[in-house]
């Protein structure tokens, strides 16, 4: 069960999450296709990289930010940039573009100080966007809670959309992480980022969310009237055989 689309528009073009985005894709295959062994693509992510035990020895302090842009796999990207597809139009609607860029930025950070503090003297590379996408998530939930998420479930031949609160889907998802951070799985994901990144995300919007009485105006819901798909749920009641 993965989300597809939110139903909350954004008022503005948002051309930083739109940057990014394009940024994150173009790293990603430059360095996929252009580097053509396994030793080299090894030396890049090492390169560019957070490796907690060389930051802890005072190196590598720009690879705080630079490991934001790197993935290792299609799948890692594609994951990571639908999130960011979804959910970053509307914060940098309620930020502003300059903010939000600062902001997605902060989070990253905070997620990497997190990743690094739980285990300092790992010495692999730490890649990804998930960390900083994951305080988009954070929010994104303190300020639409209520926004609908299109979320695709797939079970065995089973598919379906179905539209839930994104407190619903944010909630989820951050208790996996937690969970998974808490347990320490060995499975190669960074889940103290997402959890850093997360946390930093809510803390971060909540003076927009003060100031400007976001959530009192809109009681949690998107400002502006929700979208709607062609291909949506259908809202035509089931008739059950007698």
């Amino acid at each position: 069960m993965f989300p597809i689309r939110d139903h909350n528009p954004s008022g503005r073009v948002p051309y930083v999450t739109y940057a990014l985005l394009a940024v994150n894709i173009a790293v990603f295959v430059v360095s996929w296709f252009g580097l053509r062994s396994e030793y080299a693509l090894a030396e890049f992510y090492y390169t560019w990289g957070l490796v907690p035990a060389w930051l802890m020895q005072g190196e590598g302090y720009s690879t705080l930010i630079s490991h934001m842009f790197l993935h290792g796999g299609w799948m890692h990207l594609a994951g990571n940039m639908l999130f960011l597809w979804i959910f970053g139009d509307n914060l940098e609607d309620v930020l502003g573009h300059l903010r939000y860029f600062l902001f997605y930025l902060a989070c990253g950070l905070a997620a990497a100080a997190l990743q690094v503090a739980g285990d300092p003297g790992f010495d692999g590379p730490l890649i990804g966007a998930s960390g900083a996408i994951a305080g988009v998530l954070g929010g994104y939930l303190v300020l639409f809670p209520r926004a609908r998420v299109d979320v695709l479930l797939i079970f065995i031949i089973f598919f379906r959309v179905f539209s839930i609160p994104a407190w619903v889907v944010l909630g989820i998802w951050f208790a996996v992480q937690s969970f998974n951070g808490y347990s320490a799985t060995a499975d190669g994901v960074a889940y103290l980022a997402h959890v850093g990144g997360f946390i930093a995300g809510a803390v971060l919007v909540l003076p927009v969310l003060l100031r400007r009485g976001f959530w009192v105006q809109n009681k949690g819901k998107p400002p502006h009237p929700a979208a709607e798909y062609l291909f949506s749920p259908s809202r035509i009641p089931r008739v059950p055989k007698r």
